[in-house]
C-alpha cells in the first residue's frame, strides 16, 4: 500500500539511508537532500564522479524559492505547461547540500508527478535526490526489471510499489534556466 511504502521509505531516508524508487520518469536511487552523508553514499554506489551533480526533487513548485536565489518567472510557465517530465536547471542553489550544487552553483529541480514521491516528499519537508537506478556509464534503466543486482543491493531499501510496470520510461527532459528567464533544451 502506498502509505506503508512512504512510510518505510521516510524512516529509512530519516536515519541517513539511502532508497531505490520509482517515479514519474524511470527508477530513481534517492535520499534527504540536505544530507551530505547519504548523497555520498549515492554517489558511491553508483561509481559516480562527485562533480557530475545530481538531480532533486520536489512535490509542488510553490518551493522552487527555497532552493533556487532567483527563480525566473518563467519556471512556473514551463513546468505547468510541460508535456512530459521537465528537469530545470537553475543558478544560485541554497538549502540543499553542497554536494548536491554543481561546480558553477546550479542545481537541477524537477517536480514530480508521481503519488509515491509526492506524497514522500510532503512528509520529509526537504527534496528528495533522485539520480538514474544505475552504474554511472550504463545505460538507464527503462523499468524495475532492468536495474543492476549490485544497485539493488547497495540501497537500504527498496521500494515495493511499481516493480511489475513493464512500461518502457524516459528521463526526463532537461532545460537550463537563467534568472534572466533565457533558457536552452540539454535534453529532449
Amino acid at each position: 500500500m502506498l502509505k506503508d511504502e512512504v512510510n518505510k521509505a521516510l524512516e529509512i531516508i530519516q536515519q541517513g539511508g539511502i532508497i531505490l524508487y520509482p517515479t514519474d520518469t524511470i527508477w530513481g536511487i534517492g535520499c534527504d537532500a540536505s544530507n551530505t552523508e547519504a548523497v555520498k553514499k549515492i554517489y558511491q554506489l553508483k561509481q559516480r564522479d562527485e562533480a557530475k551533480s545530481m538531480i532533486i526533487l520536489l512535490d509542488t513548485e510553490n518551493k522552487l524559492e527555497s532552493y533556487v536565489q532567483d527563480v525566473p518567472a518563467i519556471a512556473y510557465d514551463l513546468i505547468e505547461f510541460a508535456e512530459n517530465p521537465l528537469t530545470l536547471v537553475m543558478p544560485q542553489a541554497k538549502n540543499i547540500s553542497s554536494a548536491l550544487i554543481n561546480t558553477d552553483g546550479s542545481i537541477g529541480i524537477r517536480v514530480s508527478k508521481h503519488p509515491f514521491c509526492q506524497q514522500l516528499i510532503q512528509r520529509l519537508r526537504k527534496p528528495l535526490v533522485s539520480t538514474s537506478a544505475n552504474i554511472s556509464g550504463q545505460p538507464s534503466p527503462q523499468n524495475f526489471s532492468e536495474i543492476a543486482e549490485e544497485i539493488i543491493a547497495g540501497v537500504d531499501y527498496v521500494v515495493d510499489i511499481d516493480q511489475h510496470d513493464m512500461t518502457r520510461k524516459k528521463p526526463s527532459t532537461i532545460m537550463r534556466l537563467e534568472p534572466s528567464g533565457r533558457f536552452e533544451f540539454i535534453r529532449r
